[in-house]
């Protein structure tokens, strides 16, 4: 696997662009603007093909890009049918730019799959900073595609529209169980922000699984 991180716009969002060299089959992850331009030189530099982009939610920060990027290589987006209409029809009332509609063509479904050549990447509803927020969990590479739901100390806000505490706290119990599973190394790659590992992060995600709500 190969992964590039690129940090763009005024939140600094994450964009990911992750490939399988032997098939140079690529995804990209959250499309902010302004990454169209860095995607394709990448994509172009490395002779990948993109077959895929993912939302991992629907504010306006992680989908900006999303129609372009389209439009320059012809890969479908996805996104949880829950945030679906965020994409379709933008709430960018925050935004400094305008943030264009763009049509998701698949939709990530809790337990599905996305084959990328060799690497197999798991959809995890995760709801609580969006109503389908979703993670990415790719376990032979060890790597958690988090997008605003777990962060390096932390997680996604809450109180904004399609926002909950109780489905945050769920979705972060979830995500400490993975380590059995996975490892404690297991890297988590965040919507914003720095990397870290669950092991990095146990401690306080143990204390919001046992108590069943978010710790201050």
């Amino acid at each position: 696997m190969e992964l590039l991180t690129g940090v763009v716009g005024p939140l600094a969002t994450n964009v990911y662009l992750l490939a399988d060299p032997a098939t140079s089959e690529a995804l990209a992850i959250d499309t902010a603007t302004p990454s169209v331009d860095w995607l394709i030189a990448n994509l172009e530099r490395r002779g990948w093909r993109l077959k895929l982009v993912v939302s991992t939610h629907g504010h306006w920060d992680h989908i900006g890009d999303n129609a372009a990027v389209q439009e320059h290589t012809g890969a479908p987006i996805a996104v949880h049918p829950l945030d679906r209409d965020r994409l379709e029809h933008p709430r960018a009332e925050f935004a400094p730019f305008p943030i264009p509609p763009s049509v998701p063509a698949m939709e990530l479904a809790e337990g599905g799959r996305i084959d990328l050549g060799a690497l197999r990447l798991e959809v995890l509803h995760t709801p609580g900073h969006t109503e389908g927020s979703c993670c990415l969990l790719e376990r032979e590479s060890g790597i958690l595609l988090s997008g605003d739901t777990l962060f390096k100390a932390g997680w996604g806000r809450t109180d904004l529209p399609g926002g909950s505490e109780e489905q945050m706290a769920d979705s972060l119990a979830r995500l400490a169980r993975l380590a059995p599973e996975v490892g404690e190394g297991l890297r988590v790659l965040p919507g914003h922000g720095r990397p870290t590992t669950i092991g990095q992060e146990r401690a306080w995600l143990d204390l919001v699984a046992r108590e069943g709500r978010l710790i201050a």
